[in-house]
C-alpha cells in the first residue's frame, strides 16, 4: 500500500507541476507578450489598461493591438496542440502533427488558390478554403504513408512529401500572381500579427467548441491507445472514430491557418511535453496539451518581437520552427528506438509491383537517344526558334544567332544535363545510405541548407561577386548535412534516425529562408524564383562548375559502388560481408550530399528528381547499382533539359521556373508510384 501511495503521490506531483508549471509559464507570457513590441510599455501600465482602460495612446495599444495578438496566439496555440495530440493518438504515432501530415500545406495551398480565383468567395469563408485542403493533405499523407500499418518514419515522410509538392504549387501562385498574393507570403510563415479583434472573434468559439468535444470523447481516444481487436473486442468503432477524429484535428487546424496562417511544432512539441509528465488519459492530457501549446506559441511571437525592427516583422511559424526542430531532435534521440524505423523504412527497396525488368542494354541506349534529342531541340527552342538546318552553321559564324547559342542557350542546356544528373545520382546514393527509397537531397535537408547559404549571400551581402553564392551554397550544404551525421552518430547512423534528423535540420534551414525572403521583400523577385528552382541566365562557369563536380565525384562512387551496394542489407548482415557500415553509409551520404550542394549552386533548390529518376530506374532496369547510377544520370539530365525547355517556351518570353515544373511532371508519377508501392513490406 505504502507503494502504491507513493507512485500516487508522485503521479499527482508530477501532473500539479505540468498545469501549474503550464500556466505559470502563459501567465508570465501573456504579460511579456503585451508590454514587449515596437514600444515598450511598462508592466503598472498594461496592468492599469486592464483594469481601467483610459483613452490614452498606450492603453489603446494594449487593448486593440497586442492583447488581440496575444490572445490569437493563445487560442491558435491550444487548437494546435490539441490537434497534434489527436493525430498522435488516431495514427499511434509520435512524430503526426497538422503540419508533419501536410494539413497546414494543405490549408494554405488551397487559401492561395482561392485568393487568386475566388476572392470573394475567400473573403466570405477562408475557413472552408482551408478546411477542405487540410482534409485532402491528411487523407494523401495518411494513405501514402501506409494507412494503418504505417510507421512513424513512413509517415513523416509522407507528409513532408505531400508539403513538398503543395508547397511547389503554392509558389508558382506566388510567382505567377505575384500582385494578388503578395499580402499572403507573410501570412504563409505563420504570424499572429492582428490589426483588430476580429479574427479572435472568428476563432474563438470554434476553437472552445472543438476542443470541448473533442474533451467529452476522451474515452473513445483512450480506447485507441489499445490494439484494434481489443478496442473492437470493447465495443469501439475503431474506423469511425479515427475518422472522427481526424475530422477534429483538421477542422482545429484549419481554423487557425485560416487566421494566423501555417505554424508548425507546436502541435508537435506540446503533447510530448504533458505526456513527460505521465500523463496518458485523454481527460488530462488534451487541457494541458492546450495550456502548454499555447505558451509555446505565445513564447515564439515574444521571440519574435524581440528581433523586430522597421524593415522587417519577423514571421512567428518561423521562429516556432527554430524552437520546435531540436524538440524533434530530441524525440529522435530519446524516444524513437529501432522498432520505430528499421522495419519501417529500411526493409526494403522496392518500389512497384512490376517484377519483368528490360535488359540493362536497352534501356540505356533509350535514355542516351532521348538525352541527346533533348539536348539538341534544347538549343534550337526559346523566346527565339532556331531552325534545325542552322544549329550547326549558327555555331561558326559570328552574328546573333551565334551570341544566342553560345552564350545563352547552350551553357543553360549544359547546365541543366549536368545539375539533373548530379541530383538524380544524389538521390541513388541517400536512398541507398538510409536504406529508403523516400529519401533523397531534399527531404534530407541538404538541398534547403544549400538554399539558406546562397540566400544569405544574396541578401545580407549583395554587394559580393556572384562566385560568392554557390560557394555558400555548397558550403551550407555540407554543413547541414554535417550536423545531421553529428546528432545522428549516437544511433549508429540508423537510417531513420538520419531521415529524421534530416527534417529537424531542413525545418530550421527552411525557417531561416522564409526570415531571409520576408526580410528583403523577395516575393516574386529573380532571388525568389532561384530559390524555387532555375536555370535561367546560366553561364559557362556554371557549366565549369558542374563538370569538375561530376569529373571528382562520379569515379569515386563508381569505385566504391560494390561496397555501397551492400548497405541494402541490414546492420549484421551487412558487417558479416566484411564492410564497416557506419563508414560506407558516411561515403554514401558525403558523396550524395557534395553532388547536391553542387547542383543546387548551380540551379537553386529543385526538388522531385532525387526521389523519381532512381524509382523510375529501378522499376525498368532492377537494383545493380552502377546500372543505376548511369541511368538514373540520364534520366535526371532528360528531366532538368526537358523542364528547362519546356519553361522557357510554353509562355515565352515569360519563363517557369524550372523547379516548378519538375514538380507539375514529377508529380503524377510519383503518386502512381506510391500507389503502387510496397516498400513499406519486408520482402521474401
Amino acid at each position: 500500500m505504502s507503494t502504491v501511495r507513493v507512485t500516487r503521490r508522485f503521479y499527482n506531483w508530477r501532473m500539479m507541476s505540468i498545469y501549474g508549471g503550464g500556466l505559470t509559464a502563459l501567465i508570465v507570457l501573456f504579460f511579456v507578450s503585451l508590454c514587449y513590441g515596437e514600444a515598450e510599455i511598462p508592466l503598472h501600465t498594461v496592468i492599469s489598461a486592464l483594469t481601467h482602460r483610459q483613452d490614452t495612446l498606450e492603453h489603446d495599444m494594449v487593448w486593440d493591438l497586442r492583447m488581440p495578438r496575444t490572445v490569437i496566439g493563445i487560442l491558435a496555440g491550444g487548437a494546435l496542440a490539441v490537434a497534434g495530440a489527436l493525430l498522435q493518438t488516431i495514427t499511434r504515432n509520435p512524430l503526426a502533427a497538422s503540419d508533419t501530415l501536410g494539413i497546414n500545406a494543405g490549408a494554405y495551398f488551397v487559401v492561395v488558390l482561392g485568393t487568386v480565383l475566388f476572392p470573394g468567395v475567400l473573403r466570405q469563408s477562408p475557413f472552408l478554403f482551408a478546411a477542405i485542403g487540410g482534409l485532402l493533405a491528411a487523407g494523401a499523407a495518411y494513405l501514402m504513408g501506409g494507412g494503418r500499418t504505417s510507421s512513424p518514419v513512413r509517415l513523416a515522410l509522407s507528409g513532408l512529401i505531400v508539403s513538398m509538392v503543395l508547397g511547389s504549387f503554392t509558389s508558382a501562385l506566388h510567382i505567377f500572381f505575384s500582385e494578388q498574393t503578395q499580402g499572403l507570403f507573410l501570412w504563409g510563415s505563420g504570424t499572429l500579427v492582428q490589426n483588430d479583434w476580429s479574427g479572435v472573434r472568428f476563432v474563438w468559439p470554434w476553437v472552445l467548441g472543438i476542443t470541448i468535444a473533442a474533451l467529452l470523447l476522451s474515452r473513445q481516444w483512450d480506447v485507441l491507445d489499445l490494439d484494434e481487436s481489443t478496442a473492437s473486442s470493447l465495443g469501439q468503432k475503431v474506423g469511425l472514430t479515427r475518422a472522427g477524429g481526424l475530422l477534429i484535428a483538421v477542422l482545429l487546424a484549419a481554423v487557425i491557418v485560416s487566421i494566423v496562417g501555417p505554424i508548425g511544432f507546436v502541435g508537435l512539441v506540446a503533447p510530448h511535453l504533458v505526456r513527460l509528465s505521465g500523463a496518458r488519459s485523454h481527460r488530462m492530457l488534451l487541457p494541458g496539451a492546450f495550456l502548454w501549446g499555447s505558451a509555446l506559441l505565445v513564447g515564439a511571437d515574444v521571440l519574435a518581437k524581440m528581433v523586430h525592427n522597421s524593415s522587417m516583422e519577423l514571421p512567428t511559424g518561423a521562429v516556432m520552427a527554430i524552437i520546435g526542430s531540436p524538440c524533434l531532435v530530441w524525440l529522435v534521440l530519446t524516444r524513437m528506438n529501432a522498432a520505430n524505423g528499421a522495419g519501417g523504412a529500411s526493409s526494403s527497396m522496392s518500389v512497384g509491383g512490376r517484377n519483368r525488368r528490360w535488359p540493362f542494354i536497352w534501356v540505356a541506349s533509350l535514355f542516351t537517344v532521348m538525352t541527346i534529342v533533348l539536348l539538341v531541340v534544347s538549343t534550337m527552342f526559346g523566346g527565339m526558334r532556331i531552325p534545325l538546318a542552322e544549329l550547326l552553321p549558327s555555331l561558326f559564324q559570328s552574328d546573333g544567332l551565334y551570341s544566342a547559342l553560345v552564350q545563352l542557350r547552350i551553357p543553360r542546356t549544359l547546365v541543366a544535363a549536368g545539375a539533373g544528373a548530379a541530383i538524380a545520382i544524389s538521390g541513388v546514393l541517400i536512398q541507398m545510405a538510409v536504406r529508403n527509397p523516400l529519401a533523397d537531397a531534399s527531404i534530407v535537408g541538404v538541398s534547403s541548407g544549400a538554399g539558406l547559404g546562397a540566400m544569405t549571400v544574396m541578401i545580407l551581402w549583395p554587394g559580393l561577386p556572384f562566385v560568392f553564392v554557390p560557394a555558400a551554397a555548397i558550403a551550407g550544404g555540407v554543413a547541414a548535412a554535417v550536423i545531421i551525421f553529428f546528432l545522428a552518430w549516437r544511433k549508429a547512423l540508423n537510417p531513420s534516425a538520419v531521415v529524421l534528423m534530416g527534417i529537424a535540420i531542413s525545418a530550421i534551414t527552411a525557417a531561416g529562408i522564409q526570415i531571409l525572403i520576408v526580410r528583403g521583400a523577395l516575393y516574386g523577385s529573380s532571388s525568389y524564383i532561384w530559390l524555387t528552382g532555375s536555370t535561367y541566365a546560366r553561364t559557362w562557369d556554371q557549366v565549369k562548375m558542374i563538370a569538375i563536380l561530376l569529373i571528382l565525384l562520379l569515379p569515386f562512387v563508381w569505385w566504391l559502388a560494390r561496397r555501397f551496394e551492400l548497405l541494402v542489407f541490414d546492420e549484421h548482415s551487412a558487417a558479416g560481408l566484411g564492410i564497416r557500415v557506419r563508414r560506407t553509409r558516411l561515403l554514401s551520404m558525403a558523396a550524395g550530399v557534395l553532388l547536391a550542394a553542387g547542383a543546387v549552386a548551380c540551379v537553386g533548390t529543385i526538388g522531385f528528381i532525387g526521389l523519381i529518376a532512381p524509382h523510375l530506374v529501378r522499376l525498368l532496369a532492377g537494383h545493380q547499382l552502377r546500372h543505376s547510377l548511369f541511368l538514373s544520370a540520364l534520366v535526371g539530365a532528360v528531366m532538368l533539359v526537358l523542364a528547362d525547355t519546356i519553361g522557357r517556351t510554353v509562355i515565352a518570353p515569360t519563363e517557369v521556373p524550372s523547379g516548378l515544373l519538375i514538380a507539375l511532371i514529377g508529380t503524377p508519377y510519383f503518386l502512381y508510384i506510391m500507389y503502387r508501392s510496397n516498400w513499406h513490406r519486408p520482402q521474401g
